[in-house]
């Protein structure tokens, strides 16, 4: 039988002007990381090809878009959609889209998710976990929560260096711990500000299982019930996390997926590459591990377990 074709919701994409916005502001090793990897459409195509991706969705990693000036980043932010839009449009088959937001401009924000969402239709919006600072849950960007809302959007959450990153990091790539908890920092501040309860019908997606959050739920239960944390008549910490959409990007097997399902499940549960950050031959590496792994309680493979859930994701009736 032919296998399930995977659908990639952590995708990303690079272009030759986004990479030199950043070197122009300074960033030549982005988190930490070597330097910027390259990427084209027919390098992921066959990526895709080889490892069975029937469609990735792309968007631009962190460090986003903005790199301190409201207007370049408006700018910079029209710039990289309108690429991800016209490689949506001329591979509608094998790509979506996540647009980008200049956040922390709230009022950019606002104005490019409604063109982005409006005009060439794209399937969501990407957001960092923090923005210079501004975690997810400040009530700066409630204009943009309630519009996304409303619109019943797909929010991916992608992480980023949490501030002061040098000094927390230890010198190493800021992607191998440092994403992983600012993913459960934003997610509690999402949770504990009450962003979660007043805007249902956005749906979510966190990364790398979510990071430290299975670990970390009942441990904010316990802060949310005995010290007041967030608001009183709220559901519980872990069914509040259990709402959320979650990707298997980064080392899945054996044991970062089985402690997601352990706290939350696998109902929402999605599959995620991280290419082009993740070089081809690791992402390979990847879904063979993924293809290896003991198949899931309610599903023959992962594969058609995080597929269908994608369908799921992405229908009308998700909102």
């Amino acid at each position: 039988m032919t296998p399930t074709g995977l659908v990639d919701v952590h995708a990303h994409f690079v272009t030759d002007g986004y990479v030199g916005a950043a070197r122009a502001a300074g960033i030549e090793h982005p988190d930490g990381m070597p330097g910027w990897p390259d990427w084209s459409v027919a390098a992921h195509l066959d990526l895709m090809e080889r490892s069975g991706i029937e469609k990735s969705y792309l968007s631009i990693s962190s460090p986003g878009v903005h790199f301190g000036d409201d207007g370049a980043a408006r700018a910079l932010a029209r710039e990289v959609n309108e690429f991800g839009a016209r490689v949506r449009a001329e591979h509608p088959r094998h790509f979506g889209h996540f647009a980008s937001l200049p956040l922390p401009d709230v009022e950019g924000a606002l104005a490019e998710a409604a063109h982005a969402l409006d005009v060439p239709g794209a399937d969501g919006v990407t957001v960092e976990s923090n923005h210079h600072g501004v975690y997810l849950g400040d009530p700066r960007l409630e204009p943009l929560w309630e519009d996304l809302d409303r619109r019943g959007a797909v929010v991916f959450v992608h992480p980023t260096s949490p501030p002061h990153a040098d000094d927390l990091a230890l010198g190493r790539p800021r992607p191998m711990l440092e994403f992983l908890f600012d993913t459960a920092r934003t997610a509690s501040d999402l949770l504990f500000r009450g962003v979660l309860g007043r805007r249902p019908r956005i749906r979510w997606v966190l990364t790398h299982g979510g990071g430290a959050l299975p670990l970390l739920a009942d441990r904010m239960e316990l802060f949310r019930t005995h010290f007041g944390e967030g608001p009183e008549d709220a559901p519980g910490a872990v069914e509040q996390l259990g709402r959320l959409w979650y990707d298997m990007a980064g080392t899945p097997f054996p044991r970062q997926i089985p402690a997601l399902d352990a706290a939350f499940g696998t109902e929402r549960l999605l599959y995620g590459s991280d290419y082009c950050w993740t070089p081809a031959e690791a992402a390979l590496a990847q879904v063979a591990t993924v293809d290896a792994a003991p198949a899931p309680a309610d599903a023959a493979t992962w594969r058609d377990l995080t597929t269908r859930n994608a369908h799921r994701l992405f229908a009308a009736d998700a909102r």
